[in-house]
């Protein structure tokens, strides 16, 4: 591990190095950076260019990022829980399994984001837009959708049951028959087969 409260420039950082704990980067350009197991815990990112990186197993534990750019970003079994993100920019970042738990994207633009089969139990996705975005098999149980835009989304096999259907725009979303029930139960629909 890197040494704790430290802050890394662009020039001071070593892409060889896989943890950091406590540790801010600003202005650091990740992109391109293919990463295995890389491991930052506490970290702060500002102003971060993450484009077109890959990272597999690795962890950003109670990290925060602030206009950090994830252009063709993509995430394998990463693990992000108790994160947080400011003014980033998500377009065609793609994230495949691990778990985004607890994480905050309060008001991020997802819209060309694709996201399959993460955990994201009790995100902050209050105002998101993800109109048109493809979030399938997403684990949202306890998720905050208020104000969200999720308009012509593919959410087939995500858990809707905690989304809030009186602000949350689903017009046009892509969802399976079952995830229909769920909605409309939620919304106090007495549902019967016949």
């Amino acid at each position: 591990m890197a040494d704790p409260t430290t802050t890394i420039r662009d020039a001071d950082w070593d892409p060889d190095v896989l943890g950091y704990e406590s540790t801010t980067f600003t202005g650091v350009d990740m992109m391109d950076w293919a990463d295995v197991g890389a491991v930052f815990a506490d970290c702060t990112f500002r102003d971060v260019k993450f484009n077109v990186s890959t990272h597999t197993d690795a962890a950003f534990v109670n990290c925060t990022f602030n206009g950090c750019s994830f252009f063709d970003a993509t995430f394998l079994r990463c693990k992000l829980v108790g994160s947080r993100f400011d003014h980033c920019n998500f377009s065609l970042v793609k994230v495949s399994g691990g778990d985004w738990s607890f994480v905050g994207l309060s008001g991020a633009d997802l819209t060309s984001a694709e996201l399959t089969d993460v955990r994201m139990r009790e995100a902050d996705l209050t105002g998101v837009k993800a109109a048109g975005a493809v979030l399938r098999g997403l684990d949202l149980s306890g998720a905050w959708t208020g104000r969200a835009d999720f308009r012509g989304a593919d959410l087939r096999g995500s858990d809707l049951s905690s989304f809030d259907l009186e602000s949350t725009d689903l017009r046009s979303a892509i969802i399976t028959a079952d995830q229909t029930v769920v909605v409309a139960t939620r919304m106090g629909l007495d549902v019967r087969a016949e």
